[in-house]
């Protein structure tokens, strides 16, 4: 088989977002929140934790603590037990307490609006800050790669990589700009409904026409 060009992937890309927006026209953000900080906190406490975990833990967390402040001056054994479901409670109570203590120290009050002011804060990795950068302020810096993303951007054959930094640098020269924040709710909204990890729905997908993976064992490519 030829291999394919790079137009001709970015051709292939830019239908596969095409039907992916048809199949889920109103995929956003599964995460729930008020404020771009407590979407911040929800996306690190989502870390090794589904979004659906995290939804039934952040109402009553964000109803104890309701401000920045509030999370700065939080006693951390006790964060850690508010956030215990969640998975590794310790260390994201650490970095909820310490994220807000510097946004209070440099950044007045405000979480700043560029991906590198971001990733400086602790606990706040590249996805964290494209997460809350595109779902809290409508930015795309550049695009969220979690694990639906760079498992099917891999069976799609639109990277070869495992590496995160190095799938998103590989979606950004196929992705459309305009499409950069969305392309993550629209896979994870996939990943969860046809292309499930241990039995993907092949025979019912949309994609499987652009998938060189459709029907295959997918062993590797997980």
């Amino acid at each position: 088989m030829p291999r394919e060009s790079l137009d001709a992937k970015r051709q292939r890309a830019k239908e596969i977002v095409a039907r992916l927006k048809k199949l889920y026209p109103d995929a956003k953000c599964s995460l729930d929140y008020a404020s771009v900080h407590q979407l911040m906190v929800a996306t690190i406490l989502s870390a090794q934790c589904t979004d659906d975990r995290v939804n039934m833990v952040t109402p009553p967390l964000f109803k104890k603590y309701r401000t920045i402040q509030a999370f700065a001056e939080a006693e951390p054994n006790e964060l850690g037990k508010d956030i215990f479901s969640t998975g590794f409670h310790n260390n994201k109570a650490k970095s909820i307490i310490a994220s807000a203590k510097a946004l209070l120290s440099k950044h007045n009050g405000e979480v700043p609006k560029t991906l590198a002011e971001l990733v400086a804060l602790p606990g706040v990795g590249r996805k964290t800050g494209s997460v809350v950068l595109g779902a809290g302020y409508g930015i795309a810096e550049g695009i969220v790669v979690d694990t639906h993303v760079g498992r099917i951007s891999k069976l799609l054959g639109l990277t070869s990589h495992t590496d995160p930094v190095k799938i998103e640098q590989d979606l950004m020269k196929l992705i459309d700009y305009d499409n950069w924040i969305l392309l993550a709710h629209l896979m994870i909204r996939h990943g969860r409904a046809i292309c499930i990890a241990r039995r993907p729905k092949c025979t019912e997908c949309r994609l499987k026409s652009l998938c060189p993976s459709a029907g295959k064992k997918l062993d590797k490519a997980r």
